[in-house]
């Protein structure tokens, strides 16, 4: 059974200075959780293989897996800043969670999918991780099958007669005050080109149109979020992801998403956090206030030992967590 993370004050003086910059950068670049004027802070992050987890500060050469008390601290100091958080690429391998559950304490939860067996699903999951002082499960939760309808499998697969998408998304109901929203986070087939994600894209961008028009009620605040696996906002990946009408705030276009991006100003569009802005039915009732993300390579494992982004990525993540700030409205007394 997991326990929770070792107290920093036991920790090397090393992993305490770095954590110490990783909280005054957050500080800087996070909105804090407001009480007065209440915010509602969401956010999506791929991280990297999030599965077991070595017990002790460093790992050391040839020991797996590489994510230890150090990386995962990171992790958790990450993820506390916000509300609700969509994870990809979670293992059947839970220890690194439940250590994060029991780290942060008794007021977060979180819901998840089972693995996803196949070639295309690579045993992974999908989460959602919640501070329950902030945001409430509303009742629904499901992973969203694609229907037997040509308008879907021919996107998805035109040589075969059924296909699901490699990773069913997994759509989740919050609330906090009066508001509502529905959060469907998705980790898209990679593939060898981007050219080999358009189908599932285009019939994901279907769903969300589809869904968002037979909703009875208009303000239900449709989001989706995840890895898209997109590579630029012109590619075909994204028009596809687009297509239906779905929008990127501005704010994200030219954030980075990854850690080992090796030509600044041309990144990847990879993990996304988007919504509907036409159709009465689709838009949202929370207003939007701003979006960021979050670079967290300059603060931590720059020294014993200093780390390649691509050795810190198997200790933290490949990829840059994503957020999204809303007004939210009154606590209900």
């Amino acid at each position: 059974m997991s326990s929770s993370l070792p107290d920093l004050r036991n920790a090397p003086a090393v992993v305490q200075a770095e954590m110490e910059a990783l909280r005054a950068a957050l500080d800087l670049e996070v909105p804090a959780k407001r009480l007065i004027d209440r915010n509602i802070l969401i956010a999506t992050w791929n991280i990297r293989a999030f599965g077991s987890l070595t017990e002790k500060w460093n790992t050391g050469k040839g020991e797996s897996p590489k994510r230890d008390w150090r990386g995962l601290h990171a992790i958790v100091e990450i993820i506390s800043r916000f509300d609700v958080i969509a994870i990809q690429e979670l293992t059947g391998d839970m220890k690194a969670l439940r250590t994060i559950l029991k780290t942060l304490g008794s007021n977060w939860s979180f819901l998840m999918t089972d693995i996803t067996k196949g070639k295309d699903g690579k045993g992974e999951r999908l989460a959602f991780l919640f501070d329950k002082t902030r945001v409430n499960l509303s009742g629904m939760a499901g992973e969203l099958a694609a229907p037997d309808d040509p308008k879907f499998l021919k996107d998805l697969s035109p040589t075969k007669p059924f296909r699901q998408f490699a990773r069913t998304p997994y759509a989740v109901s919050f609330s906090t005050g009066t508001d509502t929203f529905i959060l469907t986070t998705v980790h898209i087939l990679f593939g060898d080109k981007e050219k080999n994600r358009v189908g599932e894209l285009t019939a994901i961008a279907k769903w969300m149109k589809d869904w968002a028009k037979r909703s009875k009620r208009w303000h239900h605040n449709l989001l989706v979020l995840g890895d898209f696996n997109t590579d630029r906002i012109d590619s075909p990946g994204y028009q596809a992801f687009a297509s239906t009408g779905l929008k990127v705030p501005k704010d994200l276009h030219t954030v980075p998403r990854t850690v080992t991006n090796k030509n600044p100003g041309v990144e990847k569009y990879y993990d996304q956090i988007a919504w509907f802005t036409t159709g009465r039915k689709a838009q949202l009732t929370m207003s939007f206030i701003k979006a960021g993300g979050f670079n967290f390579t300059p603060h931590l494992f720059q020294s014993e030992p200093k780390l390649t982004p691509t050795q810190m990525s198997w200790h933290v993540s490949d990829h840059l967590p994503l957020w999204a700030e809303f007004k939210a409205s009154p606590q209900r007394s």
